[in-house]
């Protein structure tokens, strides 16, 4: 019998019957570790976009931008065998989507949910920036449509989370994960993890997975770090502090990560691909489509769980 894990393609064909693609929004948002409230500049590895590199601009209201972002999606597709159905998660992707006037956030969010073809909002987010402010309007709106919340947890280490400047410790994500559940038992949890954040062992990294299925993430994100220009991360690469993962250890790790989840445990992504414009390392990662048939071809010579028609995506 093939051995399978729940793919974040099987889960909305489950969901909404159909193929689903998710979209880049810009909420206008900033970070506590950026404005001074816990810090400056933020995450040592986030890049001046904050993790939002691909999204539409801030500049355009939430409908300009959502009709930008079909307009790329389909635009990927034309000429393919594929096609989107008209079906799109809307992503609140730049920085954290929660941080900011709770009325206005909500505004955004309904804005968005009410666009033809959305069927679902995805928030992404840090586990300290969840006051009952905005996860109240949230948990209202998973009433009406499919919500999901992304999580950065990026490490369980807490000497790795002080590092990189997370800026909150690993009691905060688990005491978010369950007042999300109170909240709403709907809202679909979505946990990001990195691989290869300097002085990590692969012991640390199993030990992010472990903890995140233990603390009840409904899905999880893979990602290489990868390093940007115009990051703090950049300089210590410079200098020779650390170094990336290579492409087979990466797929390694992810193998033996996969082992772990729960079959209830969706995965959202099995890698990530940094702007090749600001793209410093690891190179490998830059051909998307490439280390997509890499993985899977690994996965198969390894005998290793695979998910069906996985996408690596953002």
């Amino acid at each position: 019998m093939e051995k399978r894990f729940y793919s974040v393609s099987d889960f909305y064909k489950k969901r909404f019957g159909t193929k689903v693609f998710k979209i880049s929004l810009d909420a206008g948002c900033t970070c506590p570790t950026r404005d001074g409230t816990k810090g400056r500049g933020g995450c040592i590895f986030c890049s001046a976009a904050g993790s939002g590199d691909f999204a539409a601009s801030r500049m355009k209201p939430i409908h300009e931008q959502i009709g930008q972002a079909k307009q790329l999606v389909e635009s990927k597709l034309r000429g393919r065998s594929g096609t989107t159905d008209g079906r799109f998660i809307a992503y609140f992707q730049n920085f954290t989507n929660t941080y900011g006037e709770p009325s206005v956030l909500e505004q955004k969010y309904c804005e968005a949910a009410a666009e033809p073809g959305i069927v679902g909002i995805a928030i992404a987010t840090r586990p300290d920036c969840l006051d009952d402010g905005i996860l109240n309007r949230i948990a209202r709106l998973g009433d009406r449509t499919f919500v999901s919340i992304e999580l950065g947890l990026q490490t369980s280490n807490e000497t790795t989370a002080a590092f990189i400047r997370r800026g909150y410790p690993l009691s905060t994500y688990d005491a978010a994960v369950q007042r999300i559940r109170r909240a709403n038992p709907a809202i679909h949890i979505v946990t990001h993890v990195i691989f290869g954040l300097p002085g990590e062992t692969d012991a640390d990294m199993l030990e992010t997975v472990r903890h995140c299925t233990a603390a009840g993430t409904d899905g999880i994100k893979f990602t290489v770090l990868y390093v940007l220009a115009g990051t703090d991360l950049a300089a210590g690469y410079r200098a020779g502090s650390f170094s990336c993962m290579t492409q087979d250890d990466y797929f390694s790790i992810v193998a033996r990560s996969l082992e772990l989840l729960p079959p209830s445990v969706v995965v959202h992504r099995l890698t990530g691909d940094g702007p090749k414009r600001i793209l410093i390392a690891p190179l490998w990662t830059a051909n998307k489509r490439k280390v997509r048939n890499d993985m899977a071809r690994y996965f198969t010579a390894h005998d290793v769980r695979q998910g069906s028609a996985e996408q690596i995506s953002r």
